[in-house]
């Protein structure tokens, strides 16, 4: 049986609703936009800032140096030493979601997008064997539709909406990765929600956890 899921997911492609499904199908706990107000307790910062923040692109050489250490050391061109406080917000802002999504594990868990696939299988403190990692998309068409029922946005707007969300989705997870957005290498299971439809992904995700 699998304790934590994570979901990564397109925009439009239903993602979240899937997630919030399978948590509640194996009684777990669900994990999406919380994350936001707990990062804010723990940065300091405002939910709101973070909410508009967090997917902003950043200087992603800072991250890859202070990934994994106690920022310790003076950073190339600055004459300060590594701390949290100088980091730029959205590395901040990373840091932050990364030291949540991490304690979430004290309990089986679904966690929806932040990175928290790469987060987590990179993580020493789980057994990779009770970690699964989804990918969700679907068809432009199906995206658009759902776009245009939830938010009551114009075709044209949703299509354009989805396009930038996506890209912004695919810059932050790269910057702050080793992988590739989307890349089906970085996945257990990739599913396409338009073909199966929003329960049957759900359903199959369950059945995979519990493989």
């Amino acid at each position: 049986m699998k304790k934590y899921i994570t979901i990564s997911r397109e925009y439009g492609s239903g993602g979240r609703l899937i997630g919030k499904m399978v948590a509640e199908q194996l009684g777990y706990a669900f994990y999406d936009r919380e994350i936001i107000d707990m990062a804010a307790q723990e940065s300091g910062l405002s939910a709101d800032f973070i909410k508009k923040t967090e997917q902003n692109l950043s200087s992603g050489w800072i991250y890859n140096l202070l990934l994994g250490t106690s920022y310790a050391g003076t950073a190339a061109g600055m004459n300060q030493p590594i701390t949290q406080a100088n980091l730029p917000l959205v590395d901040q802002i990373f840091n932050a979601e990364r030291k949540i999504i991490i304690g979430l594990t004290k309990e089986p868990c679904v966690i929806v997008g932040r990175c928290a696939d790469y987060i987590l299988s990179t993580y020493d403190g789980i057994d990779n064997k009770d970690l699964l990692n989804v990918f969700i998309y679907a068809d432009i068409e199906a995206k658009v539709k759902r776009i245009e029922e939830i938010y009551k946005e114009t075709e044209s707007c949703a299509k354009k909406t989805i396009i930038q969300i996506d890209k912004r989705r695919a810059n932050h997870y790269n910057t702050f990765t080793e992988n590739t957005w989307g890349d089906r290498k970085n996945y257990d299971m990739m599913i396409n929600s338009t073909s199966a439809g929003i329960e049957a992904t759900a359903k199959w995700i369950v059945e995979m956890a519990k493989m």
